[in-house]
């Protein structure tokens, strides 16, 4: 059950994206393009920081993860990968 959480939550992205409301994720993707790409580009790096700190500091290490996960996953939602083009990357590469 929870190994749809994944899929549910980028479906979610994309009806924030597709419909917006006052949320944070509707929020950023709804900036003029280069503006909404420029600030998830942003929280991504700035996610992938404070992995690599929780990291080295042996702290959490799985909350950070997580954020970056989800910011990851915001990009792809905005720039209009599919889902399933993630999980088909994945499944070829574990062969």
């Amino acid at each position: 059950m929870k190994d749809t959480i994944i899929r549910d939550v980028y479906h979610v992205l994309e009806d924030r994206r597709d419909n917006p409301i006052d949320s944070y994720t509707s929020n950023i993707m709804k900036d003029d393009k280069k503006q909404a790409e420029d600030k998830i580009l942003e929280k991504v790096g700035e996610e992938a920081a404070e992995v690599i700190i929780a990291s080295k500091n042996d702290e959490n290490l799985v909350y950070e993860s997580v954020d970056l996960i989800f910011h990851t996953l915001l990009l792809l939602v905005y720039k209009g990968v599919d889902i399933d083009e993630i999980f088909d990357e994945f499944e070829r590469r574990h062969k």
